[in-house]
């Protein structure tokens, strides 16, 4: 069987035509029902893409599926991820979700941070960020809050993002093999 060139994991009821679609549930009808706590059933380089919308929230094996994904990706692979904001309401709404992300979580997997709990050896990941202050009904004013809380995103985080917080964070991972 010949893998599709794009993974989209935990793709739920979001699933795309022309990539592999994989869940852990078999009620979606996934391409691949697959658990992403355990090791990931694909050869090494498959993917030059993986989307990965709120589902790494999910995930109590998180450094283990972040090494699995650059295993299987490509050097140059973008991995497209989207969580909820770490002071996101929806964040603690959801009784599944297990941990947090900030605008700094990918710094785990760059050599010589956190070095200890990892155990990385070289950069797995280049990373930009981005926040997206809403996707509900509040998502019509993106078009202004997003500029303003993008532009110093450490300032927003430290000082803002318990009083104003925004709903989404957005990661594009760059694969570095």
């Amino acid at each position: 069987m010949t893998l599709p060139n794009a993974l989209n994991i935990g793709c739920g009821n979001s699933q795309i035509e022309g990539w592999l679609n994989v869940d852990k549930s078999y009620l979606v009808k996934p391409d691949q029902v697959i658990d992403l706590e355990k090791l990931l059933p694909f050869p090494d380089n498959s993917f030059a893409m993986v989307r990965a919308h709120h589902v790494l929230e999910h995930i109590s094996n998180f450094p283990q599926l972040m090494k699995e994904l650059h295993r299987v990706c490509k050097n140059g692979a973008e991995i497209d991820v989207r969580c909820p904001f770490f002071s996101s309401w929806g964040q603690f709404n959801d009784p599944t979700h297990v941990r947090f992300f900030s605008t700094h979580t990918f710094d785990y997997f760059e050599k010589g941070n956190y070095f200890h709990e990892v155990g990385v050896d070289k950069d797995m990941f280049s990373c930009k960020v981005e926040l997206n202050w809403s996707v509900g009904r509040l998502k019509f004013m993106n078009w202004i809050m997003n500029p303003i809380i993008n532009l110093w995103k450490d300032f927003y985080v430290r000082f803002f993002a318990f009083i104003l917080p925004c709903s989404e964070i957005k990661f594009l991972l760059i694969v570095k093999k």
